[in-house]
């Protein structure tokens, strides 16, 4: 009996750890520009959810068009999109990412 219940309790505490991908509005932007993330050289791709930035994988920085555009670029301005990911290792890995909104912030 109480090897059922360890093993449950085990069961339970590992499929809590296995996040699966969540689609959610999100800002996106260049993380070094205007999420202050530094652990990357260059201009990347970045995710803000909850206050708290990550590094996108799964999409480039110039996917969208031009990074350092004055209206539109991520360099320049935090947009806001829907993606669908989940943050593994201090990244969100993303397998969808679609723009709602350009308006500057």
């Amino acid at each position: 009996m109480k090897n059922i219940l360890l093993l449950s309790v085990l069961l339970f505490i590992f499929s809590c750890g296995n996040k699966k991908e969540v689609t959610q509005v999100a800002e996106i932007s260049c993380g070094q520009c205007k999420f202050d993330l530094d652990s990357e050289d260059g201009c990347s791709l970045a995710v803000r959810l909850e206050d708290k930035a990550y590094f996108v994988d799964g999409f480039g920085i110039d996917d969208f068009g031009d990074a350092h555009d004055e209206k539109i670029g991520f360099c320049n301005v935090i947009r806001k999109g829907e993606i669908t990911g989940k943050v593994v290792d201090g990244r969100f890995v993303a397998s969808s990412l679609k723009l709602i909104d350009a308006e500057q912030k």
